[in-house]
């Protein structure tokens, strides 16, 4: 049995040391350069009532700027992660909602996630908050 083991070592040592394998080498273009530096970000959600709401409840006349969505985003979360490993509140909390403060989303992602902590809220009446945003739904 020992003598099998130190020949399938010599045996893997020797397929190792092989000869050269082929390569191929690949360029990107000014194009693809660009795209591997900006990277994009998507809000899955699983409930499939939330995008019927959220077509409804989207209006250009309601928007607020990027920075309001972030610093509700970023209470939202940060109490989100926390119901989510609690024990009594783990079944509709379970997935850690992964948002870095320091990153930027975007506004679309901003507003969607915003939007879907309202839906949790006023539709599903879930609460997540002590403290609302006032007179965002309607």
């Amino acid at each position: 049995m020992k003598n099998l083991f130190y020949l399938l070592v010599v045996v893997a040592f020797l397929a190792a040391c092989s000869g050269p394998k082929g390569m191929v080498k690949i360029e990107m273009d000014g194009n693809e350069a660009a795209q591997e530096d900006s990277v994009e970000y998507e809000l899955v959600v699983f409930d499939t009532g939330f995008e019927t709401w959220y077509a409804l409840q989207n209006s250009p006349a309601r928007y607020r700027s990027q920075q309001y969505y972030e610093g509700w985003n970023q209470q939202y979360v940060s109490e989100w992660n926390y119901l989510a490993t609690q024990p009594r509140r783990r079944s509709f909390f379970q997935p850690i909602i992964g948002y870095e403060p320091g990153v930027d989303y975007g506004f679309e992602l901003n507003h969607k996630l915003f939007y879907y902590f309202q839906y949790v809220e006023h539709v599903l009446r879930i609460p997540i908050l002590s403290n609302h945003p006032s007179g965002v739904i309607y």
